[in-house]
């Protein structure tokens, strides 16, 4: 055998290559990823706590929408409503309505959080909370106004006209059960791209409706059935739960389509920092700073606090709303997983294996 000599044209030996620089080692091996997912950790953590502080911490009213029946235009009606807003350090927005009938309406149909009805011209208010609008709503007020009868010379008598069920009396089941059908939907759909990675697209749809159908089955179960805490309109709450766990996992494979190993990033944005702080789950909505009250009600988390407080509390009063918005996150994350599903890294080749060689020999 002869020893072939690497030459360069002009007969002499190409130049060695150059040393490989200690950045280019770094860039390529396991501490690169590592020191980024350092720092992406510990700027989600500061935004983790940062987000829920801002928003839950000291919720302040902001515009709490009411309706007013009888004496609102006398003197001392109209006195004790501003004095309600100043205390409150923010505008009650009022509705009047022609009878308490009517009102009670619109606090059935969520368009307003509490009745005042002004008697004797003005002199006397009754006051009717809806606790099950919005716990934290109903607390302020009952607080608020009171006081500002006192200051006013107006004598105030507060009713509960909807309460909240035994089983929550803080009126944070329903965004518990919603928190954990958006996470384990996402966790779900993580957990599909590494045990199951061979799924084909059809395939990772169909298994995410599977585990969602009967995730929401379980959490409906559990919070109903065995602790008792929630009595649910058992089909609706747990469709609402299912379609909410479905829209969470397909947006996590939409981003795991276009963003790779990094998906993690935008899901847990949209979900856990903007999404479930600004759903009204924990705090009404007229409490939440005003951007994030209106935002909120677009992101999946706050489409099942929505949906899943009507179905339990507002019984005939359902608004399609939230389950357009929970649909479209679904329609829109299967199309966009659908068009580029060559850019998901899971799936399996459809080819045949190929023979052996010496199978193919024989």
């Amino acid at each position: 055998m002869h020893e072939t000599d690497e030459t360069a044209p002009g007969g002499q030996s190409p130049p060695p290559a150059p040393p490989e620089t200690t950045w280019a080692r770094f860039r390529k091996g396991p501490w690169w990823p590592a020191c980024v997912l350092v720092l992406i950790l510990a700027a989600a953590a500061g935004l983790f706590a940062g987000s829920y502080t801002y928003t839950m911490a000291n919720p302040t009213p902001r515009n709490v929408p009411t309706a007013v029946v009888g004496g609102y235009d006398q003197a001392r009606g109209n006195a004790f409503l501003t004095g309600l807003g100043k205390a409150l350090d923010a505008s009650v927005r009022v509705h009047t309505y022609d009878s308490r009938a009517a009102a009670l309406g619109a606090v059935e149909n969520q368009s307003v959080f509490a009745i005042f009805e002004l008697r004797d011209e003005g002199r006397r208010v009754v006051l009717d909370v809806s606790s099950a609008s919005g716990s934290s709503v109903a607390e302020l007020l009952e607080q608020a106004a009171p006081a500002v009868g006192k200051e006013t010379g107006v004598a105030v008598t507060v009713r509960d006209v909807n309460p909240l069920q035994d089983g929550d009396p803080r009126g944070l089941a329903i965004f518990y059960i919603s928190l954990a059908a958006v996470i384990i939907g996402f966790v779900g759909a993580i957990q599909l791209s590494v045990h199951a990675r061979g799924l084909t697209p059809m395939e990772r749809i169909a298994f995410t409706v599977a585990y969602s159908l009967l995730g929401g089955f379980a959490i409906a179960a559990i919070v109903d059935w065995l602790l008792g805490a929630l009595d649910l309109p058992f089909v609706e709450s747990w469709l609402i739960l299912a379609l909410t766990m479905f829209a969470s996992g397909m947006t996590f494979t939409m981003f795991n389509t276009l963003f790779g190993r990094w998906a993690m990033l935008p899901t847990w944005g949209v979900m856990i920092l903007l999404g479930n702080p600004s759903s009204g789950g924990a705090v009404s909505w007229p409490l939440l700073p005003s951007a994030l009250g209106v935002i909120g009600q677009w992101l999946p988390p706050g489409a099942s606090v929505n949906a899943q407080h009507t179905a339990v509390y507002f019984a005939g009063h359902q608004h399609v709303f939230p389950f357009l918005v929970l649909a479209g996150w679904a329609l829109v994350s299967c199309a966009v997983f659908w068009t580029w599903r060559h850019r998901h890294p899971g799936g399996r080749d459809k080819k045949p294996p190929e023979l052996a060689p010496d199978a193919a020999a024989a």
